[in-house]
């Protein structure tokens, strides 16, 4: 089931370089967490607020409606909103799509869901220790800020969501696909241009309009 949203972006979701030696595959996205309200999140304070409310709404609304036989993690990042985790049918993957989507404020989804077992103790161990990883490897990377992406792993996806620039978004990736145990790279990112960057680093950035493109 492939459901249209408004979006700022069109996402394309190619998967490139999977029989690359030494480098995990990228899925590449475009444009589309919840963590406390920090002054080097490039989010506005609403919009931060806005994500928060809408993991909460959405969380709820799938425990409602499809209960303890899926694991469906939810985040939001600028109002896009991304699904990951497990399921057990086709049925119920559409189903969650469907739910998140009618949550007040999303405007854009990205269903990453696996229809297959959760996993064991020992990969969401794994998975936590890659996001530890992955998160240390844009900090070591001194011309990138770290603070701007949110990391998100699911049996060895990495996802990364954010307001980065095309130029933060290449770094990333390549800093991502080299960390061991990557298996490959999600791009759900919003790009915006130096000088956007330059405005929000000013405080004088304001919230841009989403233009009615549909997901692809």
């Amino acid at each position: 089931m492939s459901l249209k949203f408004p979006f700022r972006s069109v996402l394309t979701a190619t998967l490139l370089g999977a029989a690359l030696s030494a480098c995990a595959p990228l899925l590449v996205g475009g444009a589309v967490g919840t963590g406390v309200l920090v002054a080097t999140d490039r989010r506005t304070s609403g919009a931060q607020l806005e994500d928060q409310g809408i993991e909460l709404r959405a969380a709820n609304r799938l425990r409602d409606q499809i209960g303890t036989r899926a694991r469906i993690s939810v985040t939001s990042y600028n109002r896009r909103v991304l699904l990951t985790g497990e399921v057990a049918n086709a049925r119920d993957k559409a189903l969650a799509e469907e739910i998140v989507s009618q949550v007040d404020n999303v405007q854009g989804l990205v269903n990453e869901l696996s229809i297959t077992a959760s996993p064991t103790l020992t990969q969401q161990a794994n998975d936590t220790l890659t996001t530890g990883k992955v998160k240390a490897g844009l900090v070591d990377a001194k011309d990138l800020s770290a603070s701007a992406f949110k990391v998100i792993t699911e049996r060895g996806s990495v996802y990364l969501m954010g307001r980065v620039t095309q130029r933060e978004a290449d770094k990333a990736t390549e800093v991502a696909r080299n960390i061991t145990g990557v298996s490959r790279v999600v791009r759900v990112l919003e790009i915006i241009s130096d000088d956007e960057l330059r405005r929000i680093q000013a405080g004088t950035a304001t919230q841009a309009p989403v233009e009615n493109r549909p997901l692809q």
